[in-house]
């Protein structure tokens, strides 16, 4: 008896933590408890289904084991009662309600997987979403009807109350694509396209976090991403602005940086620039318009001057492993790593272009 209330005590102190390891807090930004879009409301509720059915059968179970414990515990004189062989009655009911139980969880969950396996609009607004190590590619198609898609990173816009069809494709490794408050997560995997669609909800126009959901290497917690949820209106004005070239600014600061970033700094070889035509490279992000942008180095730190400065001196320190630090010579030539004051002009440059 000691000892079970030893248990009883430690389950009921750690039921607090256990509640906050889980993300049960509703207004949390990567909380599941808070949908803003159909699918996520859909499986949400399904949860809550298979939750309360659970706990139903829990109680139940827990609740007879411990009512014989009591009841039928061993007292001092008792004599072994008469041993028996089956019960008909016991095998039927224990064989139909099973059989209910999952009927009840299985419809709707059978009903909510095909639900979401095929999208309500295929010829709605079609999304690419290209994984990376450890950041996220996003396509659209042009405005104006061309072949020349509108590219960006880390930041995915998308209008309210349109369904919008995604196409997953991964560079390198297995990565997951996961909208906590739009949708479950989906498998981005190499050499195979997966698709889901997404659907905010009207009235809600905000920022949601999402989030590689599948271990893909050393800096997989930080390959994060920011969903912009925008009215139509305001979806089709940021499309309009992504498809123009990247801001020249007269400031002598931002033209000596974009001279950093046409040459010394090689930074065009891995990133691209509509407007510069020597800036055509695929390997790192699409910058044409990362002023733009929110955030950088996946969504992890603010877009401002000093987390810029921090980000091009060390990006290995912010986000170990990543390819611009294996891979860029201002990285692994100290005869061409910048100075202070070339990171000053280059961070001028990269704030314009808005």
């Amino acid at each position: 008896m000691r000892g079970f209330k030893s248990l009883f005590g430690i389950m009921c102190k750690s039921a607090p933590l256990l509640f906050l390891l889980v993300a049960c807090y509703p207004n949390h930004k990567q909380s599941t408890f808070d949908p803003k879009g159909p699918v996520a409301q859909g499986q949400a509720d399904l949860f809550y289904l298979i939750f309360w059915v659970a706990t139903a059968v829990g109680i139940t179970v827990v609740g007879v084991m411990v009512y014989i414990l009591v009841r039928y515990r061993k007292k001092e004189g008792d004599v072994d009662p008469p041993q028996i062989h089956g019960n008909t009655k016991i095998e039927v009911a224990l064989t139909i309600l099973p059989i209910i139980l999952l009927a009840i969880v299985a419809v709707p969950t059978i009903k909510e997987t095909f639900a979401n396996a095929n999208s309500p609009d295929p010829n709605s607004l079609t999304v690419e979403a290209i994984g990376h190590q450890w950041w996220w590619e996003f396509t659209y198609p042009n405005p104006d009807g061309s072949g020349d898609r509108i590219i960006t990173a880390n930041e995915m816009h998308i209008p309210s109350d349109t369904v919008v069809n995604l196409e997953l494709r991964s560079q390198n490794v297995l990565h997951s694509f996961w909208i906590p408050k739009l949708a479950g997560k989906v498998d981005v995997v190499p050499n195979h396209n997966n698709k889901m669609w997404i659907k905010a909800d009207m009235g809600s126009e905000g920022v949601y976090l999402g989030q590689c959901a599948e271990f893909c290497g050393v800096a997989h917690a930080l390959m994060k991403f920011r969903v912009v949820v925008e009215t139509p209106e305001e979806f089709k004005q940021w499309l309009i602005e992504e498809d123009t070239d990247g801001f020249n600014s007269v400031d002598p600061l931002a033209t000596e940086g974009r001279e950093i970033f046409e040459g010394l700094g090689q930074c065009y070889s891995c990133h691209t620039v509509k407007g510069l035509k020597k800036a055509r490279g695929k390997k790192g992000p699409n910058l044409t318009h990362v002023a733009s942008r929110s955030h950088i180095a996946s969504a992890i730190m603010e877009n401002n001057q000093e987390n810029l400065r921090a980000w091009i001196k060390d990006p290995n320190e912010i986000k170990p492993g990543n390819i611009m630090s294996r891979e860029g010579l201002i990285y692994t030539q100290d005869e061409l790593a910048l100075t202070d004051g070339q990171i000053a002009a280059l961070v001028a440059y990269l704030q314009s272009l808005k």
